[in-house]
């Protein structure tokens, strides 16, 4: 049985322990809270803040993982360098991790590579900030260099509103790096999530598109298959490959990109793990993200993964001025339509819009009507 240290234990965290202990894993959850998702369904936890070398050393030291995954941004990742160069197993490698737990670092290295980026830059005051996007642009997205699921990212087209952008990107970042970058608006077409995986042996393949849409920064739906041409697929293919045969390891891979009005593809993020607008391959694919990854990390041999159906997913997010102890209600409702599916993630206190849950359904338009019915509001 392979002890799994795991670095994060939200939603995505959660699928994953539950996909890895269904082949027999044993998995130490972790995060800076008590009762997180992925601690409900694990064997042992820790709360600590992973930001913090001495303590994320001593972890490592006292559980003698097997394998390291990391699955949030917050995260010292030069405790894992050090940890592989000692023989461990960092997933999907120690390279991966520092470089995308940190925007400026894996969009340079994308820049590298030769994909096609958006103009960026990076400023570290608000005075930089101003002057960077004024080369850049009329209008840009400014976003903190470390964070995750779209905190601290917002768009500016004055210098009052990149001013504002400022501050709520350093009240965002996660870390202790006070630097943001400043990119080129893209007016897209849509966005898609490109889900890649790299095996052990160096091989790498790849899930069915998906399109994706998000609001305050963060995933509000996506659908899988995204409708894309023949060429948009195969040369996100192309760079997604690039990427992550350059960072290494083995695992899954979720590769953004932007797709413009000219059907070109412009890289956007990439996440060394599964991603929050994969969790659509619950219900679409025979094997979802969260058991590709436990298999792909472990060396296991890869199973030939069909999309059994189309399908969509759409956040259940708590209210807007929501905090603490929580009610759920219109689930029944929700659940009138028989081809909705969903999952509570057992979040243990409420914030403003915090995501809670998920539906999964055959279309769009039925996962939307469904997340319309279940409401999640502070209990008085």
């Amino acid at each position: 049985m392979k002890k799994i240290l795991l670095l994060g234990s939200g939603e995505l965290g959660k699928e994953l322990t539950i996909s890895l202990k269904r082949i027999g894993c044993n998995v130490i959850a972790c995060d800076s809270y008590e009762n997180a998702p992925a601690m409900q369904v694990s064997d042992q936890y820790e709360v600590f803040n992973m930001l913090d070398s001495n303590k994320l050393n001593k972890v490592i030291k006292a559980h003698k993982p097997d394998f390291i995954v990391p699955e949030v941004e917050a995260i010292e990742t030069q405790v894992l360098i050090e940890a592989e160069k000692s023989g461990k197993n960092v997933i999907p490698s120690a390279k991966a991790v520092n470089l995308t737990m940190n925007r400026d670092r894996i969009r340079d290295r994308a820049k590298i590579l030769g994909l096609p980026t958006a103009k960026f830059a990076y400023a570290e005051t608000e005075e930089q900030l101003i002057s960077e996007a004024k080369k850049i642009g009329t209008k840009v997205a400014v976003k903190p260099v470390m964070s995750s699921s779209g905190k601290g990212q917002s768009y500016a087209t004055t210098e009052d509103e990149l001013k504002s952008s400022w501050k709520f990107a350093i009240e965002g970042m996660r870390g202790n790096r006070k630097r943001v970058i400043v990119e080129e608006f893209i007016d897209f077409d849509y966005e898609i999530t490109l889900l890649t995986i790299l095996e052990k042996s160096g091989n790498v393949s790849f899930c069915e598109p998906i399109g994706h849409f998000q609001e305050r920064g963060d995933y509000q739906y996506s659908w899988q298959p995204a409708n894309c041409s023949k060429n948009v697929i195969l040369n996100a293919q192309d760079a997604a490959r690039k990427m992550v045969l350059d960072l290494g390891g083995s695992g899954i891979f979720g590769v953004e990109f932007f797709i413009d009005k000219k059907s070109r593809i412009i890289f956007s993020e990439l996440s060394p793990r599964p991603h929050d607008t994969g969790m659509v391959t619950m219900y679409t694919q025979n094997y979802s993200q969260f058991d590709i990854h436990a298999r792909v990390l472990l060396g296991l041999p890869l199973p030939e993964v069909k999309l059994n159906r189309s399908g969509a997913s759409h956040v259940i997010l708590a209210d807007e001025n929501a905090t603490g102890n929580y009610l759920i209600e219109g689930v029944e409702k929700a659940l009138e339509d028989k081809s909705i599916d969903f999952r509570i993630f057992g979040k243990p206190y409420l914030k403003s819009y915090r995501r809670m849950g998920v539906i999964l359904a055959e279309n769009l338009e039925n996962a939307k009507a469904a997340a319309k019915k279940i409401s999640i509001k502070s209990k008085l």
